[in-house]
């Protein structure tokens, strides 16, 4: 019965063009042969598994179809009679029984709910997780608007402080109160003269005050001296 359908009996096999013209509801991989309006079957490509290919012929398994299970879906269609086939190119209902029958197609589906389960079951755990990620962003504003700004400010009055720390312990700032220290000497001896010669003061309290003001005034003098001097070089 194989051999006469798959040969001698291949246009018997075939029901007209009108009979068949409704496989739209067959599966793209049945439906998009490039040489014929109707979905191709196993006795329509027997030239092309019992007999020399034409160059011009299109290959009769998908390119997602391995040889194998091409080889697997033919081993069930060749024990099937000529009714049996014409029903399954005919009766949608037949076509659709066998084809969720191939062990590929099970899979297929089996993978697909495996998929469609885990993707529920993330989604719900996202769901369960929605009230805890809006707790956080809250806390996330009340951070940023009261306690970072807070923060930032006491940075801000840090970074100043060093900054102002660093200015008054540099070399220019440390020559700078040397100088300004120097005149105040300088000023106060010219004021302890100034009295002397007016006789606001005795001699002796002038000499043991002017000598003190002079020797702070020396020390000064020559620390600045030592300084700008290694600053220099």
């Amino acid at each position: 019965m194989f051999k006469s359908f798959w040969g001698s009996q291949e246009q018997q096999a075939q029901p007209p063009p009108q009979e068949i013209s409704t496989g739209s509801w067959y599966p793209p991989s049945v439906v998009n042969s490039p040489s014929s309006s109707r979905p191709s079957t196993p006795g329509s490509n027997s030239s092309s598994n019992f007999g020399p290919q034409r160059p011009t012929d299109q290959p009769s398994t998908p390119s997602h179809v391995s040889p194998a299970e091409a080889a697997g879906i033919i081993a069930l269609l060749k024990d099937k009679n000529v009714d049996e086939l014409r029903k399954l190119l005919s009766d949608k209902d037949a076509y659709q029984k066998f084809l969720l029958s191939l062990d590929q197609v099970k899979i297929q589906n089996n993978v697909r709910d495996e998929l469609r389960k885990e993707t529920l079951q993330l989604a719900r755990g996202n769901l369960e997780k929605e009230p805890r990620i809006l707790e956080l962003r809250n806390q996330c504003r009340i951070i940023r608007t009261t306690e970072l700004a807070a923060a930032q400010e006491k940075l801000h009055d840090l970074e100043k402080q060093k900054q102002e720390t660093l200015k008054f312990y540099s070399p220019v700032s440390f020559l700078h109160r040397l100088e300004e220290a120097m005149s105040k000497t300088e000023e106060e001896s010219e004021a302890l003269h100034q009295q002397l010669l007016d006789r606001e003061i005795d001699l002796g309290v002038f000499v043991q005050k002017y000598k003190k003001l002079r020797n702070t005034y020396h020390r000064r003098a020559s620390i600045h001296l030592a300084a700008k001097t290694s600053l220099t070089v």
